[in-house]
Order: structure tokens, then C-alpha cells, then sequence
């Protein structure tokens, strides 16, 4: 059934009653920040948000964490406006992670929260009264890469892998000032090849090929992932006298917002400006309905979430772990006792040296006494025959 003629029913005003909604209701957005101490996560939320969210982080209280050795959750929120538009902000930070020499399951803290908050809003979901619920869904996940200028480490390659199936995981190379731009160039083609060649999922802005000056925007940003960035909330003067956020050196400064010395200004748009609501809704339409139907396919309505060690598959991880370790163990004390027995017959051949070295000493100072016994003798003889 077609449509009437004329003016039609209305239907095309329906995106722009969607906006009216969003702009009624607000938004309520979570981003979740993982990488190594001192890359810059808070100064960068700072950042992007023009207000200091949370404060700068303590050394000495990071040394004293260090200690602990665990990856711990803080959760950070604020509430933002901005032209009577507001959104309730949650900012998911992740200290101590990679921090440490070895940093195996470091990352279980942050693939255990983002999960935790799915399974608490789909509870939420099933019970009778859904008015007030808790939503602490992850939408956007900024992974913070060092820039060696080399590539990915192992522990990337591993929470990446682990982020992206769960959440809309956006890589970000930090404090990009440090590299030249050839090599932050070099640097990001091969972090690209390395999210390629691992199938690690990253967040793609989605192409809408109906709207030419849309889509080439949505192409400008894909083609700049990873994002290099460089946070800062100090103003600084340029050489031609301008005030702007960035990082003053020696050999000029370096702008926040100036495209041509970092794309924070491309990240900002992505999370803020032109993606904020697909973020949303992709996190509600793929990563929590992902998560919601393996859930029901595993278990029973209303049932409690299966604990970890009581699911078979991970216990039949468990005993693979604990039978890897316990051969590790048993090469371990062969070795060493290969070593003793090395290390026994070691001091058995020096021992007998020693004796066949005492027993050469011996038979010397015996020759030796011998030859001064008879020097005497013969002098005497011939005193007697004189």
C-alpha cells in the first residue's frame, strides 16, 4: 500500500523526532580507559571533556598500589551540559594494569567488569519493575598503546582480543609528541597490520553511502585508527602568538586540537560529536544482546550466572593449567636433580684431585728429607778420613 499524495504522513520526521527524544532524556555514556601507568588516560579524559574529572594521579600512591600487584576498577561520574543538552558521563579507569613484570591475567579484573555490568542490567531486565535501572554498559573502550615504534606487545595483542569481542574497543596511540611523524606514521601501519593479521575487532565508524559528505568523514576516521593523541589541559602559547591546549618543549609546542600534529581532534568527534549514539546503540544492539543470548542458550531463567571455575569448559581449563604446571614442576625438579648429581660428581673428582695434590706433597717433602739426610752423611765421612 503506497503512501498518499501530497505532503505524505510524516514519516520522514521520524529521525528528527529520535533527536527530540535524545535531547529530552540526555544520554547516558560510559567509556572505559586501559593501558600502562603513565600514559596519559586521565589527562586525556581531561581533555576531552574540558574539565578535570579526575585528578591527577599520586606516584607515591601508585607505587603503594604497585605493591598489591592487582588491576583495580575506579569508577569516576559527572554529569555534563552543554547548550541545555546534558549527558551523564561514567569514566571506567583501570590502574595497574601492565604495571608489572608478569603481567599474566592482569586483564581479568576489566573482561570480569565489562561482563559483570551485562549480566547486572539484563537481571535488571527480568524483574517486574524496570523504571530505575543501573546502567553501567561499557560503550567505548580507549586502549592506550606505548609508542615504541616498533608494534604491539604480546599483552596488547591478548586484552585486545579479549576487549573486542566485548566491547566497542577503539586503539589509541598515546602521547604521539614523543615520535617524529614519520615514525608515529611507520608506527601506526604497523599496529594496523598487527589488528589485521591477529582478526583483533576494533570499533569502524559505520559508511552510510547515501550521504556523500558523511561518509568520506566516516572514512577519514577509520583511516586514522589507531588515533595518536596528545592530552593536555595547559594553555601554551605558539610562535604566532596564538593560546591553545598542547605541550610547550624546546623545539616549539605541540596542539592538542592542530590535525597535523595528532587526530585528538578526530577521537573527540568519533566519541562526542558524530558517534556518541552508535556507540550506544551498537553496544545494546551487538555486544549486550551477544552476551544476553550466549547467556540464555547456557541457562535457565532467572538462574544465577555460572561461576567461572563451576562451568565445565573453563573447568576443563583448569585441569589443563594444573597439569601444565604440574609438568612444568616435575621438569623442574628432574632438572635440578641432574644438576645435584653434576654438582655431586663435580666435587668427588675435586676431592680426589685434592688427595692425589696431598699425596704428591707428601712423596716431595719425603724426597725432600731424604736428599738432606744424605747431604749430611757424606760430609762426615770425609771429615772421619782427613
Amino acid at each position: 500500500m503506497s503512501a498518499p499524495m501530497g505532503d505524505g504522513i510524516g514519516i520522514a520526521n521520524l529521525p528528527n523526532q529520535r533527536h527530540k527524544i535524545v535531547a529530552k532524556r540526555g544520554a547516558h555514556f560510559t567509556i572505559m580507559v586501559v593501558g600502562e601507568s603513565g600514559l596519559g588516560k586521565t589527562t586525556l579524559i581531561n581533555t576531552l571533556f574540558s574539565t578535570e574529572l579526575s585528578p591527577s594521579k599520586s606516584y607515591h600512591k601508585r607505587h603503594t598500589k604497585l605493591l598489591d600487584k592487582l588491576t583495580e576498577v575506579e569508577i569516576i561520574k559527572a554529569e555534563l551540559e552543554e547548550k541545555a543538552f546534558k549527558v551523564k558521563l561514567t569514566v571506567i579507569d583501570t590502574p595497574g594494569f601492565g604495571d608489572y613484570v608478569n603481567n599474566r591475567d592482569s586483564w581479568s579484573p576489566i573482561v570480569d567488569f565489562i561482563d559483570d555490568q551485562h549480566e547486572a542490567y539484563m537481571r535488571q531486565e527480568q524483574q517486574p519493575q524496570r523504571h530505575e535501572k543501573t546502567d553501567l554498559r561499557v560503550h567505548a573502550c580507549l586502549y592506550f598503546i606505548r609508542p615504541t615504534g616498533h608494534t604491539l606487545k604480546p599483552l596488547d595483542i591478548e586484552i585486545m582480543k579479549r576487549l573486542g569481542t566485548r566491547v566497542n574497543l577503539i586503539p589509541v596511540v598515546a602521547k604521539a609528541d614523543t615520535l617524529t611523524q614519520n615514525d608515529l606514521f611507520v608506527f601506526k601501519q604497523r599496529v594496523r597490520e598487527v589488528i589485521a593479521a591477529q582478526g583483533i575487532r576494533i570499533y569502524t565508524p559505520p559508511v552510510d553511502a547515501s550521504a556523500e559528505e558523511e561518509a568520506e568523514h566516516a572514512k577519514m576516521l577509520i583511516e586514522a585508527i589507531p588515533f595518536s593523541i596528545i592530552g593536555s589541559t595547559e594553555d601554551v602559547k605558539t610562535p604566532d602568538g596564538r593560546i591553545t591546549k598542547g605541550r610547550e618543549y624546546l623545539w616549539g609546542v605541540a596542539e592538542v586540537e592542530n590535525e597535523n600534529h595528532c587526530d585528538f581532534k578526530k577521537l573527540r568527534q568519533l566519541l562526542i560529536r558524530t558517534h556518541m549514539l552508535d556507540l550506544i546503540s551498537t553496544t545494546e544492539e551487538n555486544h549486550y544482546e551477544n552476551y544476553r543470548q550466549q547467556q540464555m542458550e547456557t541457562r535457565k531463567f532467572g538462574e544465577p550466572k555460572v561461576k567461572k571455575l563451576d562451568n565445565p569448559k573453563f573447568r576443563e581449563e583448569e585441569e589443563q593449567l594444573r597439569k601444565k604446571f604440574t609438568d612444568q614442576v616435575k621438569a623442574e625438579e628432574a632438572r635440578f636433580r641432574q644438576w645435584e648429581q653434576h654438582l655431586i660428581a663435580e666435587r668427588d673428582r675435586l676431592n680426589k684431585d685434592l688427595e692425589m695434590a696431598h699425596s704428591a706433597i707428601k712423596q716431595l717433602e719425603v724426597e725432600l728429607d731424604n736428599l738432606g739426610a744424605g747431604g749430611y752423611g757424606g760430609t762426615g765421612s770425609r771429615g772421619q778420613r782427613r
